[in-house]
């Protein structure tokens, strides 16, 4: 009977009866919409509505939703090597990938670390910096004078790397970590640069020196903390100092790498680049879920030791997994194949152009544009992610035929390369309306 009851049910009945959605009051909250399947920027629902992704699926897919080539290459992976332990074994696409990433990683990254998310692949980069230093100071296993001094993590306000215990301790004291402040580990946060606050920052970051395991940073954009944008030129001057300090610099292109800033990686803005980087999201083009972590030889080679108590232990049962990283291959090929760095070149362009005619606009603040990202907040309320402007504007555009989320009052767009220009003028359009 429970079957023929539950078949009687659509798919959003289905959906609001068993399933617990992220980052969303369960209480009181709207239907979620059931999507059926998907198509380059566009989003078809069961009722055969279509709407355009002007968010890229929380900020994965850049070539576009069912991409043929992709879908072909996980299909013959599938059919292959479904998975295998990474403890002991290889296999292709994990070490083809890896050696395409070191070949376009800013910086000069020799080893490809895998895990299966943005959070874990910033909880590894704590994890391999902190280590780092224990495995150097630490001269016998059992030595009363192991101490570990560079415990330290320096991160920015406005930060936010995952939602696992050690990236959460390096993301902002915010609505997102509440509930576990006490849990935290202590992070020593300092404000993104300026004209204003450099010096004194740098003398903040001495005062401390000895005691700094690492810095780490969402180079010039910070995502969810609301697509807060910062100065190359002053981030990279910070990064030398702190270079100079022997502070190891991990950057979090989570969001940022493969092509959303207008370059492959945010961090090709600067000259000063980091010991070690995070990516996922577009990493398999926003198919699967997978993370990696790049090192230089400096921070590997720390681990490099008779002494098996100073290997890195972290790993999961799903390491490397051969489909995740044969999607991700494919994706690197589209960059060239479809030439996504001219795409990515024209949405700059076309953002630019519009975020002209928005600073126009009254009841409307802080416009701002880097790459694919175009951003600003209403100015209604307070400039907070539980401004509850942001439901009433996805809704709105909902009936636009638009999808947008914003982060609390933030209004923005990060569209999937393939968008045409029909579907990007109609999100310009829908949102010039709704302001």
């Amino acid at each position: 009977m429970a079957e023929v009851y539950f078949c009687q049910m659509n798919l959003t009945e289905r959906d609001k009866k068993f399933i617990w959605h992220p980052f969303t009051q369960q209480k009181n909250m709207l239907p979620s919409i059931a999507i059926k399947n998907a198509k380059g920027s566009l989003l078809f629902d069961e009722d055969g509505n279509k709407y355009i992704d002007a968010i890229s699926s929380w900020w994965v897919n850049i070539h576009g939703h069912a991409h043929e080539y992709i879908a072909q290459k996980i299909y013959e992976q599938a059919l292959q090597l479904e998975h295998i332990i990474f403890a002991g074994f290889t296999h292709k696409p994990a070490v083809e990938l890896a050696e395409k990433l070191i070949k376009i990683l800013p910086g000069n990254f020799s080893k490809i670390f895998y895990s299966d998310d943005g959070s874990t692949s910033t909880e590894v980069a704590i994890k391999m910096a902190i280590q780092y230093w224990w495995n150097q100071e630490q001269s016998t296993v059992n030595s009363q004078q192991s101490i570990v001094r560079r415990i330290k993590i320096i991160a920015f306000n406005n930060a936010y790397h995952g939602d696992t215990f050690g990236s959460m301790s390096v993301s902002d004291r915010s609505v997102f970590t509440l509930a576990f402040h006490s849990l935290l580990f202590e992070v020593i946060f300092i404000d993104t640069p300026t004209e204003e606050n450099i010096a004194d920052t740098k003398l903040l970051i001495s005062a401390h020196e000895n005691d700094i395991a690492a810095f780490i940073y969402e180079p010039l954009v910070q995502g969810a903390g609301g697509m807060k944008m910062y100065d190359a030129g002053l981030m990279d001057e910070l990064l030398q100092y702190i270079k100079q300090q022997n502070i190891i610099c991990i950057a979090d292109e989570v969001m940022t790498g493969f092509g959303r800033t207008g370059k492959m990686f945010a961090s090709e803005y600067m000259q000063t680049q980091p010991d070690i980087i995070c990516l996922s999201k577009g990493l398999t083009g926003g198919t699967m879920a997978l993370g990696v972590t790049a090192c230089t030889e400096k921070i590997y080679n720390a681990f490099l030791n008779d002494d098996a108590h100073k290997t890195f232990f972290h790993g999961h049962s799903f390491t490397a997994n051969p489909i995740a990283c044969s999607a991700a291959v494919a994706s690197l090929e589209l960059f060239e194949s479809e030439k996504s760095l001219q795409k990515i070149q024209w949405i700059t362009e076309q953002n630019i152009a519009f975020a002209k005619q928005l600073r126009q606009l009254n009841g409307i603040k802080n416009v701002r544009v880097l790459g694919t990202i175009l951003a600003f907040e209403i100015m209604q309320g307070d400039d907070v992610y539980l401004n509850n402007i942001s439901a009433a504007i996805t809704k709105k555009a909902l009936d636009k035929s638009v999808y947008l989320r914003p982060l609390g009052n933030t209004v923005y767009i990060m569209p999937p390369y393939c968008i045409t220009e029909y579907e990007l003028q109609k999100i310009y359009a829908v949102i010039m309306e709704l302001i």
